[in-house]
């Protein structure tokens, strides 16, 4: 096998259904975390017809190193970490395995919730020292409350039909929403802030929408509401999360993705007891880890060789 029939994983694994799809090509790793001086040289070593995105952002300098590049495909359904105005440049395509791991975010994104609304972090740590909590607590009760979802693709249509089965009046904001789940009203963005006692994002990151959540937002939250991100870091400007949720804004906040990952320590979120912490990992879940290396496979062949993707279908 030649150079040109290779493709880079920006990752150490491949789901092995994904492997699988991909037999005939071979299977560049590049590692946990791989950095752009990494990616440029395994694209000069290799001269890869496609890269599947796991890990790392893919920039016009790991285009050119590869001329034989023909698609980037995400291994998920977050794009942003690909230049997508340099590969339009290049004609090279730019696919995401969309709703691959829906479930799995959604399930994640109602974990935090419950997480938050029910202080699960916290009374297990009180528990650890030694307390008994059961005179003086009260946990936050989700029914007849009001979840906005800012976001209704696949993920935040699913996270809305949990919350009105745990009884509560959900609203979103998604001016690009198709349709909305049964019970669900549109509002605007002002109104769902101002009305939601839980506050969801799941809505892609664009130029448009960075830092939509900032201390002029944070203003106009609902007092004692909780914030829910299992989207994107760079929605949220994070001092300014961090101060609403210091001086009382904000009852809690819940956090799987960060502007700068992975988070440095030592870090602002560490100092704070009403913040819930995970390592961007609600989008990976046993069964989600083989739907999407196998829709990012899939993309890759739709391609490199359309007309084998008919024989992958399930």
């Amino acid at each position: 096998m030649n150079d040109r029939q290779s493709i880079i994983i920006t990752g150490s694994d491949l789901a092995q259904e994904a492997c699988d799809l991909l037999q005939g090509y071979q299977l560049i790793y590049a590692g946990r975390q791989p950095d752009e001086a990494h990616l440029i040289a395994l694209c000069q070593q290799h001269n890869p017809l496609a890269i599947i995105v796991r890990y790392g952002k893919i920039t016009a300098r790991i285009m050119d190193a590869a001329p034989a590049l023909r698609v980037i495909a995400k291994h998920g359904s977050g794009i942003d970490v690909i230049d997508q105005h340099a590969a339009a440049q290049r004609d090279i395509q730019v696919l995401a395995a969309v709703g691959a791991n829906a479930a799995a975010v959604a399930e994640h994104t109602w974990a935090l919730i419950l997480a938050c609304a029910k202080s699960v972090v916290t009374l297990d740590g009180r528990m650890r020292a030694g307390y008994w909590d059961k005179a003086q607590h009260k946990s936050i009760e989700l029914e007849g409350r009001t979840l906005g979802l800012i976001g209704l693709g696949a993920i935040g249509s699913r996270v809305a039909k949990a919350g009105a089965a745990f009884g509560m009046q959900v609203i979103a904001y998604d001016p690009w929403a198709k349709q909305l789940p049964e019970g669900c009203e549109a509002v605007e963005l002002e109104a769902l802030l101002r009305r939601a006692d839980v506050v969801s994002l799941h809505c892609p990151l664009t130029e448009q929408n960075r830092a939509m959540i900032n201390s002029a937002t944070l203003a106009q939250f609902k007092p004692g509401a909780m914030l829910i991100n299992t989207a994107r870091g760079g929605l949220i400007e994070e001092e300014a999360l961090a101060n609403a949720l210091q001086d009382g804004t904000l009852r809690c906040a819940a956090l799987d993705s960060f502007a700068q990952e992975p988070l440095t320590a030592p870090h602002r979120w560490q100092q704070l007891d009403n913040v819930i912490l995970s390592p961007h990992i609600g989008g990976v879940s046993d069964t989600s880890y083989v739907k999407m290396g196998c829709g990012a496979a899939r993309n890759v062949l739709s391609v490199l060789q359309p007309g084998r993707i008919a024989a992958t279908l399930p």
